[in-house]
């Protein structure tokens, strides 16, 4: 990918996910950049593209857009008070430079770390920079020329100019998975580094992510959804101890919730244990069995094997009822149910809700409509652009049409 002709290319609102324009939105509303500076941050193309999805899709009222700037005042002093703040300051700076000194050489001495001209020459640069010294006083002070400094600038832009491509990279992928990790993100990225020759590893694309303020905060979030003390029958738990071979010979459903300004909906998902990959979902203002058995509906749809199936969920009200039993045994699928409420039991179907709410559905949308086009496009995004690490870093369509095909194969 290059960086240059890629910003070349036209694009329309079409080309950008929901899931990114909120997640650009909820970054403005927090008030960490301004919508302009949003715009180009990302690289948006269009004057006013960001203002376009502020008013769509914005909490606040963005009719009439203001770029607050904050100004701070100074007070006087008088200049005996200078002095004695000086006089202060300059004790204060004796005694930590006093103690840096000392840690340089603990670090030296007791760890062999030695922090060399490298470290020094930023911290030059960077003091010089922002007005505080001279170069050429701080550097006869360090015994360290300036030719050294300049040099260590050198290429430290030269280093920046040749990851440049790689912020470009980055945006294109956060567009379709704005919180995806570093490992994955690497792996997505991969051919291109080599395509363009540019050398970095996953340790370095972290430092240079962190230090373009690209990396991402995990966030926690849990909320019972189920209902498990209930007269309907209940099924044992078929998986214990069992090891899965082959693609959709198990499949686990769960039920999460997810909000919008028009209130809590429920979002019932049925993913193959093998592949990883969501068969069958359906969203709905309720968790009627009538809603989820909608999930199954297209599970059985989308299915590309005639393997016996288990299906495996919680003991919820909506698994157990007679409606979601009948659809399971008219397809030839064997229920399996946790062993009470225990969340461990159904451990792969907890992670895949935790994936989708904790790096897609980041966002609350306005309506159950705005919120259905989300949830479709970031099931694809999961589906077929994300990596996972416990497939070797392949996305689940890859993994499941791979192994449907050998299985009707030795079958």
């Amino acid at each position: 990918m290059n960086s240059s002709s890629e910003s070349k290319i036209k694009r329309t609102q079409r080309d950008y996910t929901l899931g990114f324009k909120l997640a650009v939105v909820a970054q403005v509303e927090k008030g960490e950049m301004t919508y302009k500076q949003a715009q180009a941050h990302y690289g948006i193309q269009g004057r006013s593209t960001v203002l376009v999805w502020l008013r769509k899709h914005g909490k606040l009222d963005w009719s009439k857009p203001i770029e607050h700037f904050l100004t701070m005042s100074k007070s006087k002093e008088t200049p005996a008070q200078k002095i004695k703040r000086l006089e202060k300051a300059l004790a204060d700076a004796e005694l930590k430079n006093m103690i840096y000194g000392d840690m340089v050489d603990i670090f030296k001495k007791e760890h062999g770390i030695d922090l060399g001209k490298k470290v020094l020459s930023r911290a030059l640069w960077l003091a010089k920079e922002q007005g505080k010294v001279k170069l050429a006083t701080a550097c006869r002070q360090f015994n360290l020329s300036r030719q050294a400094v300049h040099q260590w600038k050198q290429r430290l832009e030269a280093r920046a100019e040749e990851l440049l491509p790689v912020k470009e990279m980055v945006r294109y992928w956060r567009q379709f998975m704005p919180r995806v990790g570093t490992r994955k993100l690497y792996q997505l990225i991969k051919p291109q580094l080599e395509k363009h020759g540019i050398k970095l590893g996953r340790d370095g694309l972290f430092k240079y992510l962190k230090n373009e303020n690209l990396l991402v905060k995990p966030r926690k979030n849990y909320t019972k959804t189920t209902n498990s003390k209930h007269w309907l029958r209940k099924h044992p738990n078929l998986l214990k101890d069992r090891v899965v071979h082959h693609v959709e010979q198990v499949v686990v459903s769960d039920i999460t919730y997810v909000k919008t300004d028009e209130g809590t909906h429920y979002l019932s998902l049925v993913t193959d244990a093998y592949s990883r990959k969501i068969l069958g979902y359906e969203l709905s203002n309720e968790m009627k069995a009538s809603d989820v058995v909608k999930a199954l509906e297209m599970t059985i749809t989308n299915r590309q094997t005639d393997a016996a199936t288990i299906h495996h969920s919680d003991r919820g009200l909506q698994y157990c009822s007679s409606e979601y039993q009948e659809k399971l045994s008219a397809n030839s699928m064997i229920p399996s149910m946790t062993d009470g409420y225990d969340c461990y039991q159904n451990a792969l179907a907890e992670r895949v809700n935790g994936i989708l709410k904790s790096e897609f559905l980041l966002y609350q949308c306005n309506t159950l409509k705005e919120l259905m086009v989300l949830v479709k496009e970031s099931i694809s995004v999961y589906n077929d652009l994300r990596p996972h690490t416990s497939l070797g870093m392949r996305t689940p369509s890859e993994v499941h049409e791979k192994a449907s095909r050998e299985y009707l194969l030795a079958t």
